[in-house]
């Protein structure tokens, strides 16, 4: 199973920019969307399903043209989970989860810390979620975790980590978090197969950022531990710019 995560800053966006037509040639079985920014009355699922994607599920934020994530599966998934059931962490849309035979696949997109209220919203949502997973992976122990964790694990994924050591998505806390999330049972594929630094996965649109490749890595497909013979490769796929973010991959043998 091909597995893609993207950050699309606005999929309505992202479409105009030639997201389906990348999205055919990338040909994932399942892509998980994070900052879906709209809710699904707005988004062309017709085209959508015309690309190869008939099994669709949106998960938006109350508030509209905010948040929200998506999952698109070429294959009918047997269970869809909306949310966790907390609603300080649902009312943003930022859970949704499909469940196969084999494995699940959550599309997760953690919230920012932009300032201090949101900084606070941000390690509440972050404790909770781990509590929520700890739980979860009981029932569902093939668990994959994609999305924009809004955190740098570590100094390699980040173009400055010494100006950047007091910037949220760089703290101490966050990492520490990160790394406990980890280390609880999921496995950074990514760092599986490339141990090499400036590899980043997001771009701040300031400064020409992106040409100079100053980036930060933030979007993860984290597995279970219990997957981890079967992650066939991970990669970063910074050649599609339909938004700030570039897409990450899993492919994971049946």
């Amino acid at each position: 199973m091909k597995i893609i995560s993207y950050n699309v800053n606005g999929i309505r966006a992202a479409i105009t920019k030639g997201f389906l037509e990348w999205l055919q040639q990338a040909n994932p079985d399942v892509i998980c969307l994070q900052e879906i920014k709209a809710n699904e009355d707005q988004i062309p699922t017709e085209a959508i399903t015309a690309a190869g994607y008939p099994y669709q599920y949106y998960f938006s934020a109350q508030k509209k043209g905010y948040s929200g994530v998506a999952v698109l599966c070429k294959t009918e998934p047997k269970n869809i989970v909306f949310g966790t059931g907390i609603p300080h962490m649902d009312f943003e849309g930022r859970n949704l989860r499909v469940d196969f035979e084999n494995l699940s696949v959550m599309s997760l997109y953690l919230p920012s810390g932009t300032n201090i209220d949101r900084l606070e919203h941000k390690f509440t949502y972050m404790d909770d979620f781990h509590n929520y997973i700890n739980e979860l992976k009981i029932e569902v122990p093939n668990l994959v975790i994609c999305g924009d964790y809004n955190i740098c694990h570590e100094a390699i994924d980040i173009h400055d980590p010494i100006r950047n050591a007091k910037v949220s998505g760089f703290l101490p806390e966050e990492r520490a978090w990160l790394d406990v999330f980890m280390k609880n049972g999921f496995i950074d594929t990514f760092r599986m197969f490339n141990k090499e630094p400036h590899n980043y996965s997001w771009w701040s649109y300031r400064a020409n950022s992106r040409n100079n490749n100053k980036g930060w890595r933030i979007d993860y497909c984290l597995v279970a531990e219990s997957l981890k013979s079967k992650v066939q490769r991970a990669l970063i796929l910074p050649e599609a710019k339909h938004s700030d973010h570039c897409p990450v991959l899993v492919e994971i043998s049946n």
